[in-house]
């Protein structure tokens, strides 16, 4: 499922400077990518050339898991062509999201791509009719379950099961740039796509660790930080819909639109905010994802059973006031602004 995400502001300065120094040296990169912008801080000799190599990283990411490209593999799927044989990228992002999915009992559910849909958020735009005859009839072919990966091969046990990686493919295109980095020496940087992070090393112009922000749902005008946090060779992802959450006037309680993968409906969901880190970005993104759909309270009972996770929460309480759940692994990297 895909959420909008807030933008994540990474917070660094850019340093300008000549140097004879053959070592390492601040770069940068930035652009377009994945329906997105991207930016990327590292410390490289001069000679390593980043911008072809992300261009073939993003173009194979695409080729093999874009919705809205109509001949990548994962369109050709959902056409019903049984003849795909998936690529690589596709089997690791595949088994990730099956892990996520039984993890999260289904919460996190990569075959809801019919439902967003027709709620009009995914390449179909527009909004459709939703009642329950149509949403019975959408769910008959919603779940992981519902798919067999073997070999290179997706079986489907439907024709019409619709497959969706948007909300962990992005995170796990971070992970193959920073495979890459490290391929070539690197041991520190920065990436950022559509507000989604990973970071190694440090951010040497500064000394310290790559510092980022995280926005305040409450500011509607104007973007004002609620949190920064230190990234310790982590990987962050936010989940929510900052500045389109709505007041429920009969309980006076703040919520945010979300469709529930189990029942098919859109749901009110006392989270208006989840930032998770993880030891990849992949993991980071379908979990921000799965939390957002459970809400608040299946989402602590979640976070007693996984490992390495650590979760920010900006929820809505009874009393309509919003409030903060962090984890102590979180708190530890959290830093003054």
């Amino acid at each position: 499922m895909t959420f909008l995400r807030p933008v994540i502001v990474p917070i660094f300065s850019v340093l300008l400077f000549i140097s004879c120094n053959p070592g390492p040296e601040e770069r940068s990169a930035g652009g377009e990518a994945l329906g997105t912008t991207y930016n990327i801080k590292y410390y490289a000799p001069k000679d390593l050339k980043l911008n072809k190599a992300l261009d073939s990283i993003f173009e194979r990411v695409n080729s093999s898991m874009s919705t809205y490209r109509e001949s990548s593999d994962i369109s050709r799927l959902n056409r019903g062509d049984s003849t795909v044989v998936v690529d690589s990228l596709f089997r690791e992002v595949y088994l990730l999201a099956e892990e996520v999915y039984q993890e999260s009992n289904g919460y996190f559910d990569p075959t809801v791509g019919d439902l967003v849909n027709q709620y009009g958020f995914g390449p179909e735009t527009g909004p459709k009719i939703i009642d329950s005859v149509t949403i019975d009839s959408l769910m008959q072919y919603v779940g992981f379950d519902k798919l067999q990966l073997k070999g290179n091969k997706v079986i489907k046990a439907s024709p019409e099961v619709y497959l969706d990686f948007n909300a962990i493919a992005k995170g796990y295109a971070i992970d193959l740039v920073g495979h890459y980095l490290d391929s070539k020496g690197v041991e520190d940087y920065l990436i950022e796509v559509g507000g989604e992070l990973l970071a190694k090393g440090m951010n040497r112009s500064k000394e310290a660790y790559w510092t980022v922000g995280i926005d305040d749902p409450q500011q509607q005008e104007e973007r004002v930080l609620t949190a920064a946090v230190e990234l310790k060779d982590r990987a962050m992802a936010t989940s929510g819909n900052y500045r389109k959450h709505r007041l429920d006037p009969q309980t006076n309680t703040m919520f945010v639109h979300t469709i529930n993968p189990l029942t098919g409906f859109a749901q009110k969901s006392d989270l208006l905010s989840v930032t998770v880190l993880a030891e990849n970005c992949a993991l980071a993104d379908a979990y921000a994802t799965a939390f957002m759909a459970m809400g608040y309270d299946l989402s602590k009972m979640m976070l007693s059973r996984v490992e390495n996770i650590d979760v920010y929460f900006i929820y809505a309480a009874l009393d309509g006031e919003m409030k903060e759940f962090v984890t102590p692994g979180f708190k530890e990297v959290m830093t003054n602004l």
